[in-house]
This record gives C-alpha cells, structure tokens and sequence, in this order.
C-alpha cells in the first residue's frame, strides 16, 4: 500500500463536476481550496462503485433510490473518510491512519446502501418544506453513512462467524489479504467511526442525545439477535432443531434485522424532522412518543417480512436472478421455511430434517427442498406473502395524523412480490 496519499488522492474539479450536482459543484469549489488533507477522488470512488457493482450479482444491485439521489450520497463519502482519518488528530500513529482508510474504502462502498438513502428519502417526506434545504439534505446523508458504517461493521463480524467467503462480489475482509480474525479490530475501528462522526456534525442538535441513544440500542438489539441466532445452531454444531420455534424465529429477525434495517433509519428522519422521543403534543393529542411507537411497530413488521422473503428467495428464488446461492439449508439457519416445515411435518417427515438439515452435502440440500416441496411451502408463503402485505397496508393506514403515510408505503412497495 502506498500511503493514504496514493488511496485517498485528489479529483481534479472537473472530473468532479463531471459527475455531480449542481449543488456539490458550488460545494467542493468552496471546499476544496482550504483543505489540506488527503481525501478520495471521486471519479475513482464512482468507478469503483460502479466496478464493485458490474461484479455483484443482481440480487444486490437493486436501489430504493435515483442515480442522481445515490451520486449525491456517495459524493459524501471522501469526507467521511478524511473526517474518520484527520492528520491532525492521529499525526503520531500515520501506519493506523492509513490503515483505517484502507478499511473503510474496501468495507463500507459496494453494497445497495438503501438503509443509508433511506434516511433523506424519508426525511424529504417527513419534514416540514421549511427544513428541507442543502444543508440538512447532507446532514440526513451523514446519518445514512452512519448506519452504512454500522452496516459493515455486522457484516465483518457476522462473516468471520460464519466463515463467509464472499461478500459483495469480493472476498470478505477476514480473507482478503489473509487477514484472519485480526479483521475483528477493523469492525471495532468501523464502529467507533459512527460515533466520531455524531459528535463531529451533530454534538449541537436538540436531537444529539437522542440519536447516541438509539445507535447504541440497535447495536444491542442486533448483537442480542445474532446471539439467538448462534444459539439455535452453534458453531461447528448440528442444529438444535427442538428451538426452531415460530416464536425464536421472530425474535432473532426482530433483534438481528427488522430494528437496525427498517426503524433506524425512519427514526433518524423523525428526529432531524423534529419528532423525538418525547411528550409533545402533536395533532388530536398524540405525542411524539406515539408516534414512534407506531413507526417502530409497523417498521418492525415490514422487517420481518422482508426476512420472510429473504429466507423463501435463499431456497426458491432463481439464482439468476437474485445472482446467489442459497447457503440456509447447509447451514442449519432458522429460517421461517425451516419452522413452518418442522410445525408440518409428520413424525418421519421430522427425521428426515433431522438427518439432512444443516448438512451441507448437495444431497441434502436437495432432500430438504423436495421435503419442502411436499409440505406444500411454496403456496404457504405466497399465502403468507399476500395477507402480511395486506395487514400491513392496513397499519399503516391506521397510524394517527401527524406523521406521513407514504414513507411506510414507500418502503412497502420496494418490497412486496420482489423476487431478489
């Protein structure tokens, strides 16, 4: 590695302008001639997002956003890096700083990035038209960085624990370069940037405390729900398919999924809007508090849903088109399919999961999919599939005033009947 100078050099202006808004034209003119550290050239960062995307499968290359809105996005990430990797604050340790860059370029570009988008999408729906200006437009992006930094930082974690080749369409960054388990130290890295960042832009917003509050409750949450997950199936272990419960289940998606992905990101807008968890009174005597519950429920719900499918697509879907390889079944995941199956199965139906789940023989692999087959699953889930979206339609229209039905609906329709 030739330094961070070489990794993070200077765009010319024009190739800047080549590819951005109008808005962060007039930016990086300003910005540009009073600051003196190192920070990614842009066109090298879209040609690498673009490279790193042309390599994923399908499956990952689908955006909730525009191209002009996801241009606008990643136009931030330079500064992320630079803010993350400052000279002046770490001068006396260069080898970390360089370092440090190196892993937030490799980990936190390449994926879809719609938690991220989804904070100024929902914000522009939620705000008042009076906050929406070029200002806080960046400050919902740098919060959407932020959960993409939480992003990675599971993802590192959750792929030495599994012991996952493959992410993004590159190697997983405990074996790229033969890093190992020292790739552990660069999640914590990755995680600690969030923080920096929060303290950096928003250590003066009425809603400062408030966001530490709830980064630090989906850290949690996700951990906890990873932790029911390994439970079911410990390491280097069959599954214990006696805690394949529908109850366990919702529990680990709720915990490991559904908060950080679907409420995160709906309740970062919420509080830049200035709804935050409080007793202010708002339309026909609901409070702010209310209607965080009500977006935390119905978000939850639509998290889970989309673990549904998620689950359904790893075993059904058409590897042409979602561009992957199922690896639940091999695994011994649980997963709804695997729960439904066993809550179905007749007494020689359950040996025969017991037998071949989580074996990751094609043999096996093929026994539980015909199993699954025979149970009648796919018309299961595409029951399943049609009256949980309908329920949730219903929710949503239920929520009180004072918070915008679209940003719901908006998220709802990414999702239902996707196939990858």
């Amino acid at each position: 590695m030739s330094g961070l100078r070489n990794l993070t050099r200077r765009c010319t202006l024009a190739s800047y302008v080549a590819g951005c808004t109008v808005n962060h034209q007039r930016y990086f003119t300003a910005y540009l001639p009073v600051r003196t550290t190192p920070h990614l050239s842009l066109n090298r960062l879209c040609q690498y997002s673009t490279a790193a995307s042309a390599n994923l499968p399908p499956a990952k290359t689908g955006h909730v956003a525009s191209q002009d809105e996801k241009r606008e996005f990643m136009s931030l990430f330079p500064d992320i890096v630079r803010d993350l990797t400052e000279v002046g604050s770490l001068s006396d340790i260069p080898d970390a700083q360089k370092w440090y860059a190196k892993v937030l370029q490799y980990n936190a570009v390449g994926g879809k990035m719609n938690r991220g988008l989804a904070v100024s999408l929902s914000f522009k729906i939620i705000a008042s038209p009076e906050l929406i200006k070029p200002e806080t437009i960046r400050e919902a992006h740098l919060l959407g960085w932020c959960i993409e930094l939480l992003q990675s930082f599971f993802l590192i974690a959750d792929d030495i624990i599994d012991g996952s080749d493959m992410r993004r369409g590159k190697p997983s960054w405990h074996c790229h370069e033969n890093l190992g388990l020292s790739a552990f130290n660069d999640a914590i890295l990755i995680e600690a940037g969030i923080y920096k960042l929060l303290h950096k832009h928003f250590r003066n917003a009425p809603y400062y405390m408030d966001m530490l509050d709830l980064f630090h409750e989906m850290t949690m949450n996700t951990a906890l729900g990873q932790a029911l997950d390994l439970l079911s199936c410990p390491a280097g272990q069959r599954p214990n398919l006696s805690k394949f419960t529908m109850e366990r289940y919702n529990s680990i998606v709720k915990y490991k999924t559904a908060f950080y992905s679907f409420y995160l990101p709906i309740a970062l807008s919420m509080y830049m809007a200035g709804i935050r968890n409080t007793d202010n009174v708002r339309v026909a005597g609901i409070t702010d508090r209310e209607l965080h519950r009500q977006a935390r429920t119905i978000l939850v719900e639509m998290g889970q849903f989309f673990q549904v499918q998620d689950d359904y697509l790893d075993c059904f879907g058409d590897s042409s088109v979602t561009g992957k390889i199922g690896t639940d079944i091999g695994k011994g995941k649980c997963t709804w399919l695997s729960v439904v199956a066993l809550q179905r199965a007749s007494p020689s139906q359950r040996a025969v999961m017991e037998k071949h789940y989580g074996i990751p023989e094609q043999s096996s692999i093929d026994t539980i999919k015909a199993l699954y087959k025979e149970l009648g699953l796919r018309a299961t889930y595409r029951a399943y599939e049609d009256s949980t979206s309908s329920m949730i339609r219903t929710h949503i229209q239920q929520i009180s005033r004072g918070l915008n039905h679209n940003v719901f609906f908006n998220f709802l329709d990414k999702i239902h009947k996707r196939s990858r």
